[in-house]
């Protein structure tokens, strides 16, 4: 649950680094009209501010735009020249409107090759603007309005380590499309007729040549965004470009996890009855819980409003001992000893899922696990210590698959039943703050 529980805060920080801006880059980088409204006294607020007006966006059945985001409403877009057939189109005073109202259709993170995916729609946007259209017979000016519908941009961002150490953008495409475009440009007169034909055969011709010079802007702004927010977390720390972030974070893990006590861990003791049978395990301990590492990769998505998380890991050789008695007959004979066991290996896959409206809780859609080989060594049984080792060390050997088919479901099960006891929001609520102040410091942790 602490894994997850950061792991999805961790995203979210993430996530509002790329997409925030800061006042003082705003002063810098500006080319547009200024950010105002609600937008900017979000935006100028304290990060859990803006979080917290980010969790309240999304309780919204059908949640559009972005509190805080940077989205300048209406963009100015530079003066545009246009060579067409026989004519020349000038436009300029362009202002777009309505890109402030969009929907994040998919946002699909790749932790291992460091890659975001991002998909983003707006059901109308609107451009303004004066035009002048030239040709060798005549000349027309004044105002247009080009509204196009379902303008859908996605955009690929890549990260890597440079030789500084430093995490910066290297690599940035995007690209438009609109499902439809109506355009009405005031008195075109003579012109009108060879210009609509012109638009006839290729109603992409206007839209074209606007997007390099809104795409251009949102380069810039994407790849000084990404590199100053980098920097500010990463700090003066400086990473090796031959292992990557991850797989860096997760080493970190493991020392987390043993400072924190867990490698040797302690197992609850254990009583089952099957009859006149009883088995008591007691002062069970594991070693070796803080060697996993990465098997696949780890993959971060947001898509219908919900955030999913995919995992892979995998663990070295588990070692472990258990003080046991078995008593038969209501303790008429009891036997009991020392048993050892190693297992090779653990393997395990999850899916885990929440809601970008946090009042719902999270939900595992996938767990999946596999072991290797088990041996176990017993002491104290005396002449049951054949039978007891044969049936434990080659039974589930031969029987593995059937076993873990038996074990994941219940283990789903009860992963889910301690989901459903986190308040998301709540936590997000109370450890926020905490975080500001402290940092990768501070301790994230569920009471159950």
């Amino acid at each position: 649950m602490r894994i997850l529980a950061l792991i999805l805060v961790s995203c979210v920080l993430l996530w509002h680094q790329i997409r925030c801006e800061s006042a003082e880059d705003d002063e810098e980088l500006e080319i547009s009209t200024p950010v105002t409204g609600q937008n900017a006294k979000v935006a100028e607020s304290r990060l859990s501010a803006q979080i917290f007006a980010v969790i309240d966006h999304y309780k919204q059945p059908d949640p559009i735009g972005l509190p805080g985001a940077p989205v300048p409403d209406p963009m100015k877009i530079p003066p545009i020249k246009k060579t067409l057939t026989m004519t020349t189109l000038q436009m300029e005073n362009v202002l777009a409107y309505g890109l402030s109202k969009f929907r994040i259709k998919f946002v699909k993170m790749d932790m291992k090759e460091m890659r975001v995916f991002a998909g983003v729609q707006v059901d109308k946007m609107t451009l303004v603007g004066n035009y002048t259209l030239n040709s060798l017979f005549s000349r027309s000016s004044g105002p247009f309005t080009v509204v196009l519908k379902d303008v859908f941009t996605q955009g690929n961002v890549t990260l890597g380590v440079e030789r500084d150490g430093k995490i910066r953008t290297q690599d940035i495409t995007m690209d438009s499309i609109f499902a439809d475009m109506s355009m009405d440009f005031q008195n075109l007169g003579f012109m009108g007729a060879v210009f609509q034909s012109v638009v006839n055969s290729a109603p992409n011709l206007v839209f074209d040549a606007m997007k390099p010079f809104m795409l251009k802007e949102a380069y810039a702004k994407i790849s000084t965004e990404v590199d100053s927010h980098l920097e500010k977390a990463i700090g003066d720390n400086v990473l090796p470009n031959s292992i990557s972030p991850l797989d860096m974070a997760i080493a970190e893990g493991r020392k987390k996890v043993r400072a924190m006590g867990y490698d040797p861990f302690k197992v609850r003791d254990y009583n089952h009855t099957v009859g006149m049978f009883s088995m008591e395990m007691t002062n069970t301990w594991i070693i070796g819980v803080s060697s996993f590492y990465r098997v696949g990769n780890m993959t971060v998505t947001m898509e219908n409003n919900t955030v999913t998380i995919r995992t892979q890991v995998g663990t070295q050789q588990i070692k472990g001992s258990t003080q046991w008695e078995l008593s038969v007959g209501n303790g008429m004979v009891t036997r009991g000893g020392r048993a050892q066991f190693t297992v090779e290996h653990i393997k395990m896959t999850s899916a885990m899922s929440q809601s970008l409206d946090v009042r719902n809780r999270p939900v595992i859609k996938d767990l999946q696990m596999e072991l290797g080989n088990i041996q176990v060594r017993t002491e104290g049984a005396g002449t049951l210590d054949y039978l007891i080792e044969f049936a434990v060390n080659i039974l589930p050997n031969l029987l593995r698959y059937q076993i873990m088919d038996a074990i994941e479901n219940p283990a789903k099960t009860r992963v889910q039943e301690e989901l459903n006891k986190i308040d998301v929001e709540k936590f997000i609520r109370q450890k926020l703050p905490e975080f500001e102040k402290m940092g990768l410091k501070m301790d994230f942790d569920f009471q159950f």
